[in-house]
C-alpha cells in the first residue's frame, strides 16, 4: 500500500506536497511551525487540513502495521496464500482485514468446532458442494453414532449445518455484502425499556434508516441506552439478507441445497447479523463522534477567537445567593487590584442591598471601573437586575454577561492555587470570569476545554480523540494570536507550538530570574534546544531592541525582512512608528517573484513578511465583530413574538445555536430558522461569538425555553 498515493487521492493534493508533509511531520515539525512558516512546501494548505492529513496518516500506517501483525499470524499457521497476501494488500479499512483475519482468528469454543471434533467435518464439505447426485440424508447415515451423541441422520445434519454456518459467517465477501446491505437499507430502531419520566422521550418508539441517522440522534440514542430508559437496535429485512447469503453459496438444482439454506439462515441470525449490528452501531457511533468532536472543536477555536475587550478596569461578579456575590476588581493588564464580597441577591434584604450598592459604587469609583463583567451561573438574573440599575449612577460603565463554564473547575485547580495562593477559590472564580472578558483566550487555557461548554455530549464522547483535537485547536489558537513572553502565564505557554508544560516553566523561571529582552535570549532557557526555538520561536513576541522579536517573522527570516526593507529604503526602526504602511503594495508593484528571487525566499513567506511589517504583531481577533456590552436589563416575561433583538452565539450544535439576548436564558435558534437557503449544518450560519439579530418566534416562562429565529417571520 502506497500511503502518499492514498493520501494524495483522497485529499486531491499532488503527490510532491503530501511527501513534503509527511517529510514535514516525521522530522517532529509542529503543525501550527509547517502551516505558518512552510507555505512553499505545502502550497499554503491550512492548518485544519494539515491535521486531518496528519491524523489520516497515523491510522493508515496503524492499518499497514495491523496488515503486516495478520500476515504474519496467518504465515505462521502455514496457510498463507498469494491469493491471501493480495487481498490483505486490497483491503482499506479495518473491518476488511479483520474479515479476512476471520476463519485464522483463534476462536472460543464453537458449535462448528464441536461439530468437527465429531467427525461431522467431510459431511459439511459434501453437502457444502451440493453435487447433483448426493442426497444429504443418505451422506448423513454414515455419520450417526451414538457415542459421539449422533443417534440420527438429523443429528448428523445439523452438525454439518453448524459447520457450514460459520463458514458462510467467515466469508469476507459475504460479510462485506452484508455489510454494504445494511448500510443501505438498515433501519436504527429505539424503543421504550421500562416506564417512567425521562428526557428520551421522543425516541420511545423511533425509527430512522442507517444511512440517514444523524450524529446528536445516535448519540442522544446510546446515553438513553446507557441510562437503560431505551433499547436500541439496527434493524434490517431478513428476506433481503438470506437472499444475500443464499446468491453467494445456493448452486441449484440439487438435493442439498435446503440443508445450505438453512445454514445460511442460522449464520445470519446467530453469527452474521448481532456481529454486524455491533459493527454498523459503533460506525455511527463513529461517525457521530467524529461529527460532534469537529463541531466541538470549531466552537471552541471561535470562543478562544473572540475579540478581548482590552483597556478597561474590569469589575469581576461571580453571582450567588446565601453565601453573596463575589466581586474582584482587576486592572487593564488582569492584576488583581481589589476583592469583597457583596448581597444584594436575596429578596428582602434591603439594608445588605444598600451596603453592596455603597461598597461596589466605590470600587467603580476608587478604580475608574468602565466594565463589569457577570457570570451566567446560580443567581445570575438578579445580579444583572441589580447592576443595571446600580450604573445608571455611574455614567460610562457598561456590563456583559459572561460564561462561567469552567471557572470552578479553574478555580479549585492547582494552576490557580499557584497562581492565587492569597485569595480562596470563590474570590479566584470572580478574578476568572473579569479576565476572561478582558482576553477570552489568555483567561480559557487555563480550563480544560471540555468543562467550557460549547460541545454537546463531549462526555459521552471518545476521550482521547476529543482531547487530541480540542488540545490541536487551542494549539492553533494560541500561535496564531501569538503570545508576549514578558507576561505570559507557564499554562499559555504550555499551548505554543513545540512548547510543553515543563519547558513553559522553565521559561517562566528563567524569565522571572533574568528577564528576556530579545528571542535569541530564549535560547539560553533549559532544555529550549534549537527544535524547540525553530518550532516556538516565531509564535512569541518579545518587546526588546530588535523591533522584529515583537513581530510574527520568524528569526530564520530576519536577514530576508531586513533586506527588504533596505531594497525598499525603509529601516528596521520604522517598525516602532506603528509599521511601515504600504509596504505589501510595493512589494507586489515590485514584483514579488522577482524579490523574493532576489532575496532568496518563497513567494508567500515574502508575503507574510510584507504583510507583518506593515502591521506588526497585528492580532487576528481585532477584524471579529466586538462583544455587546449592556447598559440595561431585559426579563424573560418582556418578550413578545416578533420582537427584534440582538443578541451574542453562545453554542453552535447540530440541530442549531443558542444565543444570548441578555435575558440570562439563551434563546434557541433552529437550524430551519437559521437562513433563507437551505443548510446542512448551523456552522454554514453562525459561529460561536457571532453578534446577530434575531426576532423572538416563542417564549415558555415555565419550562425557560424560548424559541427565536434569524429569519424575520420565519414561524
Amino acid at each position: 500500500m502506497n500511503i502518499s498515493s492514498i493520501l494524495s487521492t483522497e485529499f486531491s493534493v499532488e503527490l510532491s506536497i503530501i511527501n513534503n508533509i509527511i517529510e514535514m511531520l516525521d522530522e517532529g515539525n509542529t503543525i501550527p511551525f509547517i502551516a505558518r512558516y512552510r507555505k512553499e512546501r505545502h502550497n499554503a494548505m491550512d492548518d485544519q487540513k494539515l491535521r486531518e492529513i496528519g491524523e489520516r496518516l497515523e491510522y493508515l500506517r496503524s492499518l499497514d502495521k495491523r496488515r503486516e501483525q495478520i500476515e504474519k499470524a496467518i504465515e505462521e499457521q502455514g496457510k498463507l496464500t498469494p491469493e491471501i497476501t493480495a487481498a490483505l494488500s486490497a483491503c482499506a479499512t479495518l473491518a476488511e482485514l479483520e474479515d479476512i483475519y476471520r476463519p485464522y482468528k483463534q476462536k472460543r469454543r464453537t458449535r462448528a468446532m464441536i461439530a468437527r471434533e465429531k467427525g461431522a467435518g467431510p459431511l459439511a464439505e459434501a453437502i457444502f458442494a451440493q453435487r447433483d447426485r448426493d442426497d444429504p440424508f443418505v451422506l448423513a447415515q454414515a455419520y450417526i453414532n451414538p457415542e459421539q451423541d449422533i443417534p440420527d441422520a438429523e443429528t448428523a445434519l445439523q452438525l454439518a449445518r453448524d459447520i457450514i454456518a460459520e463458514q458462510i459467517s467467515d466469508d469476507a465477501n459475504i460479510r462485506a455484502s452484508l455489510r454494504a446491505l445494511v448500510r443501505r437499507v438498515g433501519v436504527l430502531r429505539s424503543v421504550e425499556a421500562k416506564e417512567g419520566e425521562h428526557v428520551y422521550g421522543q425516541y420511545k418508539d423511533y425509527k430512522e434508516p442507517v444511512m440517514r441517522a444523524a450524529g446528536h440522534r445516535v448519540l442522544a440514542l446510546n446515553r438513553g441506552e446507557r441510562e437503560e430508559w431505551l433499547r436500541v437496535s439496527v434493524e434490517i429485512d431478513e428476506a433481503l439478507a438470506h437472499q444475500t447469503i443464499c446468491r453467494a453459496v445456493i448452486d441449484p438444482p440439487g438435493k442439498c441445497c435446503e440443508q445450505v439454506r438453512e445454514a445460511a439462515k442460522d449464520a445470519w441470525k446467530r453469527l452474521i447479523e448481532p456481529s454486524l449490528e455491533r459493527e454498523i452501531r459503533s460506525e455511527l457511533t463513529d461517525k457521530a463522534n467524529e461529527g460532534a468532536i469537529r463541531v466541538f472543536g470549531e466552537n471552541l477555536a471561535q470562543l478562544l477567537m473572540q475579540p478581548p475587550i482590552s483597556g478597561h478596569v474590569t469589575l469581576g461578579v461571580d453571582p450567588g445567593y446565601r453565601t453573596g456575590c463575589k466581586l474582584a476588581v482587576v486592572d487593564a493588564t488582569g492584576k488583581v487590584l481589589e476583592t469583597g464580597v457583596g448581597h444584594f441577591t436575596l429578596p428582602g434584604q434591603d439594608r445588605a442591598k444598600e451596603a453592596a450598592k455603597r461598597q461596589i459604587l466605590s470600587m467603580i469609583r476608587r478604580h475608574h471601573v468602565t466594565a463589569i463583567a457577570i457570570g451566567n451561573g446560580t443567581a445570575s438574573r438578579e445580579s444583572e437586575a441589580f447592576i443595571a440599575e446600580l450604573i445608571r449612577e455611574t455614567p460610562g460603565v457598561k456590563y456583559m454577561i459572561v460564561s462561567e463554564a469552567g471557572a470552578s473547575v479553574y478555580s479549585a485547580s492547582k494552576l490557580a492555587v499557584k497562581e492565587f495562593p492569597d485569595y480562596d477559590l470563590t474570590l479566584r472564580s470572580a478574578i476568572s470570569i473579569a479576565r476572561r472578558m478582558q482576553d477570552p483566550l489568555a483567561e480559557l487555557v487555563k480550563i480544560d476545554p471540555k468543562a467550557i461548554g460549547v460541545g454537546q455530549y463531549q462526555h459521552d464522547l471518545k476521550q482521547a480523540e476529543l482531547e487530541r483535537t480540542l488540545s490541536g485547536v487551542v494549539e492553533s489558537c494560541v500561535s496564531s494570536v501569538g503570545v508576549d513572553v514578558e507576561t505570559a502565564s507557564a499554562q499559555l505557554l504550555t499551548h505554543v507550538a513545540g512548547i510543553g508544560e515543563k519547558l513553559a516553566e522553565n521559561i517562566v523561571a528563567y524569565r522571572d530570574e533574568n528577564g528576556i529582552a530579545s528571542r535569541a535570549q530564549l535560547k539560553k532557557v533549559p532544555k529550549l534546544g534549537p527544535k524547540a526555538f525553530e518550532q516556538c520561536a516565531g509564535f512569541l513576541r518579545v518587546r526588546g531592541s530588535n523591533p522584529l522579536d515583537a513581530t510574527a517573522v520568524h528569526p530564520e527570516s530576519y536577514p530576508a525582512a531586513k533586506a527588504l526593507m533596505e531594497r525598499l529604503g525603509y529601516d528596521v526602526k520604522d517598525l516602532r512608528r506603528g509599521g511601515i504602511d504600504g509596504i505589501a503594495a510595493r512589494v507586489e508593484g515590485e514584483g514579488a517573484d522577482k524579490l523574493a528571487q532576489e532575496l532568496g525566499i518563497g513567494v508567500m513567506t515574502l508575503e507574510d513578511i510584507a504583510r507583518e511589517l506593515e502591521k506588526p504583531g497585528r492580532d487576528p481577533r481585532e477584524d471579529l465583530p466586538a462583544p455587546v456590552l449592556r447598559s440595561d436589563v431585559l426579563d424573560m416575561n418582556d418578550l413578545k413574538p416578533g420582537m427584534e433583538l440582538t443578541g451574542t452565539v453562545r453554542n453552535v450544535i447540530d440541530f442549531g445555536a443558542f444565543v444570548d439576548i441578555g435575558v440570562h436564558q439563551d434563546g434557541l435558534v433552529h437550524i430551519s430558522r437559521m437562513a433563507e437557503r437551505f443548510i446542512k449544518h448551523p456552522s454554514e450560519a453562525v459561529s460561536v461569538g457571532d453578534v446577530v439579530t434575531v426576532w423572538v418566534v416563542d417564549v415558555d416562562v415555565k419550562k425557560k425555553r424560548i424559541a427565536l429565529s434569524m429569519v424575520k417571520d420565519r414561524k
